[in-house]
């Protein structure tokens, strides 16, 4: 499966109809993000089950500031609609294998728990 470019607009929806999406912020001048974008091409052959998606930073430069997004290449992973891993910088082929297998693996029923016991006026 080749990789989906994301914008401000189209982001959201993705995010929601689809169980587990890793986004790739990326700029066409970085040269972390140029040494990323094989491996990030790699596992999205790899992974047709997983929507691999990218962010121009550049060309989405609002949404980029929405998100908190600092430094290039930032990848987040979504699962079921839930952020559930962010991290700047350049991952190698096995790094990038081994948190998609930990996003698979997650318990959302968990991690859904966790979130809602860490909002302000949860009792615990």
């Amino acid at each position: 499966m080749a990789t989906t470019a994301l914008t401000g607009t189209t982001i959201q929806q993705t995010i929601n109809d689809n169980d587990i999406v890793l986004v790739d912020f990326w700029a066409e001048w970085c040269g972390p993000c140029k040494r990323f974008g094989p491996v990030f091409e790699t596992s999205s052959e790899q992974h047709p089950d997983v929507v691999h998606a990218k962010v121009d930073t550049d060309a989405e430069q609002e949404l980029a500031a929405e998100l908190n997004i600092s430094s290039i290449p930032t990848l987040m992973a979504f699962r079921e609609g839930v952020l559930v891993f962010s991290q700047a910088g350049a991952l190698p082929g096995p790094a990038l294998e081994q948190v998609l297998q930990g996003v698979k693996e997650l318990d959302m029923d968990d991690v859904r728990a966790q979130i809602a016991a860490a909002r302000p006026g949860a009792q615990s």
